[in-house]
């Protein structure tokens, strides 16, 4: 699924195509694409009509555009295989085609293609969220990520450590720390020298702010290569895909060679997931929370 430097490069494709432009129609192609949307398609599309973009945001792995009026947003989940797209109004519907969203001004419309239609468009008000600002409802619990202005290193530190569980475990924990997933966990894990089954209550603070750090750096330097693209699923809204995936450490690397020490990258698994990591430079701990 799409971390944050994915989600980051589709916010900044949106911030740079839709804002200030008023909503003309919507046609909803799938229901399941809107399916979040508990009052239906036609609801969806009629609270639209007419709306202006005024905002395109995201915290942590989630992104929401805000509406006129500063009370509503359409928030979407990308899921496995969602696609925003910016396309001429003229350009034939793609394969996956699942809600097209139109503008008066008869520039480049918005469409949202998904393939295995897990992901999904809603429109919910705003709320204060948990980290602060304002989130639509169903996200307003997410905490703030690494790469935020407004981030507070030493509060998310012991929020982790207080967390009492493996190390990954509590990274990927949208509720502690946003934004970061297997991939960058698994990243960051490498360069911090930790194992990922580490227990957090023997965490120090000067770990977790390593490994913190260590988690915005390696997101910083994919959002400037256009984010992971495993496959021709991820793109952005202009359907070109990122290239970080070439700069992986360990995430995919199993029986490479490490490019600190030279010791083959195991894989081990986790939460029907997989971790990647270097046995010598992340010896796993003597306790640890599989």
């Amino acid at each position: 699924m799409p971390e944050l430097p994915e989600v980051e490069v589709v916010r900044r494709g949106l911030a740079d195509h839709v804002l200030d432009r008023r909503i003309a129609a919507v046609t909803v192609w799938h229901p399941r694409a809107v399916r979040r949307h508990v009052a239906g398609a036609a609801d969806f599309a009629g609270r639209l009509a007419g709306r202006t973009v005024t905002a395109a945001r995201r915290r942590g792995k989630y992104l929401w555009l805000e509406l006129d009026a500063g009370d509503d947003a359409i928030l979407a989940h990308l899921g496995m295989s969602g696609q925003l797209l910016v396309a001429d109004v003229g350009r034939a519907g793609e394969k996956h085609l699942r809600v097209r969203i139109g503008f008066d001004d008869d520039g480049p419309e918005l469409r949202f293609v998904d393939q295995r239609t897990f992901g999904g468009l809603s429109v919910h008000p705003l709320a204060p969220a948990a980290g602060g600002g304002l989130l639509p409802e169903p996200v307003a619990h997410i905490a703030r990520d690494p790469m935020d202005p407004l981030f507070c290193l030493d509060e998310a530190v012991a929020a982790i450590r207080r967390r009492r569980t493996g190390l990954k475990r509590a990274l990927l924990d949208q509720t502690v720390v946003s934004g970061i997933g297997n991939i960058y966990a698994d990243e960051a894990l490498w360069r911090a020298r930790l194992h990922w089954a580490r227990p957090t209550e023997t965490l120090t603070r000067a770990q977790g702010r390593t490994v913190l750090s260590a988690a915005a750096e390696v997101m910083a330097e994919a959002l400037d290569q256009g984010g992971t693209s495993f496959d021709a699923l991820y793109v952005n809204v202009n359907g070109a895909s990122g290239y970080f995936d070439r700069s992986l450490n360990v995430y995919g690397q199993a029986g490479r060679a490490c490019r600190r020490c030279g010791t083959p990258i195991r894989r081990e698994p986790f939460m029907n997931r997989s971790s990647f990591s270097c046995p010598r430079c992340q010896p796993r701990p003597r306790r640890a929370h599989g």
